[in-house]
């Protein structure tokens, strides 16, 4: 047996704990590798002042905003391809994949040139501060270029889990972090004939590394050697098949375009207080980008092992998987959230050293959100079954709850008309995480997601939406 047939056993027919941790930990690693780029542009930029750390805090969203505006289509790509995998036809993995491809390409095209375009009236209408202006905007717009390389990148790491391989994409996130850990001084101050860009140098690094990301992967696909094939002639649009995935990656690029502009809306109330409270949320949101990378990579295994089993029949082995996962889930990010509770005011200062302004205020931000972190845990992997099944719609609907009926209002409301100040949009983060998770349980618990299996061939994804709909009581 190879060893790709005895992957695909242990996924469909051996244990669901050596399963998820196959495929998590390599994840896990590629994540915490890959928010090396995020931490290691907080801790050079750090170096620069208050100020520059503020700057990269206001642009992040943003830009993930309009990464996420595209993402709902790799989100179809990778569970048409794990569902395809699970039932056995490799045809129309290969085929998903040049397809996703291709329209991911030009999603991020259209995008990035739409955001480098706005970016000046993105950073006027969010009011930022006149010391960080000028920093945000060449941060922004340079990331808005490399916006064609995140998604080509993000793709191919995608449609790679969905096969069940991970080994590829852990090793050339290991080589580009690495070699942007070196190009971010050299950028941000600096040296011999290489001029110093500041801010914008840590964006330049990062352009050079994700570019590099998406060419090894795209070489990976057309030389086929590990589970997916793509040939030149595969990019050959296909209309049905593009048809399919737009109404089944439409709700998941709601639902990112929901935690995106939410992020954003909480920027606006950040940018309302000093520079070192947006300086502090910043670096708060770095760090909970880090501790929630291990329940991320059992939710991005649970997605893998769910689309499979759906696709193979599976249901309720499917059922176990994301059950076991959001156990996992919880038990590790609290145990992260206690040992992160006790050295807060040390991880704060390791990227700001001597802003003790910043250090107070994003150690009150971590321990306020540490303890509730396990709820995180759970989320993640019920919305992530929820999307390898196909119902984007359950993830779209629990996103905008999440963002518009609970995190936002909470925000406004504790920081504004409290006496917690800027503390109310600290607290905001625990409540809807407590009760997300709790909306999340319960509507795992219906068992509606298990109905949905997008490969049977006579099925159309636009039926399963309807359906969905039907069956959420919103029609």
């Amino acid at each position: 047996m190879s060893s790709s047939s005895q992957r695909q056993h242990q996924f469909l027919n051996g244990s669901i704990a050596r399963a998820l941790l196959s495929l998590a930990v390599p994840i896990i690693i590629a994540n915490l590798l890959q928010a090396g780029y995020q931490l290691t542009d907080t801790y050079w930029v750090g170096r620069l002042g208050a100020s520059a750390v503020a700057a990269v805090a206001v642009s992040t969203p943003v830009t993930f905003l309009v990464v996420a505006l595209g993402a709902g289509l790799a989100m179809a790509g990778a569970t048409l391809t794990a569902q395809y995998m699970g039932s056995g036809r490799p045809d129309m993995v290969n085929h998903v994949a040049a397809q996703t491809m291709l329209m991911v390409m030009i999603s991020s095209v259209v995008l990035g040139t739409l955001g480098y375009i706005l970016s000046p009236y993105l950073l006027k209408l969010l009011g930022v501060e006149a010391n960080v202006y000028d920093s945000a905007l060449g941060y922004m717009r340079v990331s808005f270029v490399g916006v064609i390389f995140v998604f080509i990148f993000f793709m191919f790491q995608s449609l790679m889990r969905g096969v069940g391989q991970t080994r590829v994409p852990l090793l050339i996130v290991l080589a580009t972090v690495l070699l942007n850990f070196g190009l971010d001084p050299l950028f941000i101050f600096g040296w011999g004939p290489v001029p110093g860009f500041g801010v914008t140098g840590a964006a330049m690094a990062t352009l050079v590394t994700q570019a590099i990301a998406a060419s090894l992967g795209m070489w990976v696909f057309l030389r086929g050697r590990h589970g997916i094939q793509v040939k030149w002639a595969g990019f050959k649009p296909d209309l049905g098949y593009i048809r399919k995935a737009f109404f089944l990656g439409f709700p998941g690029s709601v639902e990112l375009s929901t935690r995106g502009l939410g992020l954003i809306v909480m920027s606006f109330l950040v940018a309302s207080f000093d520079t070192g409270t947006i300086a502090a949320y910043g670096i708060g949101a770095n760090i909970l980008q880090v501790i929630t990378i291990p329940a991320m990579g059992i939710s991005m295994a649970v997605s893998t092992l769910v689309g499979q089993n759906i696709g193979a029949g599976n249901i309720n082995r499917a059922s176990k998987i994301t059950q076991l996962g959001a156990l996992y889930g919880f038990v590790g990010l609290t145990v992260v959230g206690l040992l992160v509770y006790a050295i807060a005011p040390h991880l704060v200062a390791f990227f700001v050293p001597g802003e003790a302004v910043v250090i107070n205020q994003g150690t009150d931000f971590i321990r306020i959100m540490a303890l509730a972190w396990g709820c995180i845990g759970i989320q993640l992997c019920i919305v992530s079954a929820f999307r390898a099944s196909g119902n984007m719609l359950s993830a779209m609907v629990i996103a905008l709850v999440a963002q518009w009926m609970l995190q936002f209002p909470l925000a406004y409301v504790l920081a504004k008309h409290t006496q917690l100040g800027a503390a109310g949009l600290w607290w905001s983060f625990p409540v809807t995480n407590v009760l997300i998770a709790i909306i999340s349980l319960c509507w795992f618990a219906r068992g509606d997601w298990k109905k949905t299996r997008l490969t049977e061939e006579d099925q159309q994804v636009r039926r399963v939406s309807e359906e969905a709909l039907v069956e959420e009581g919103y029609r």
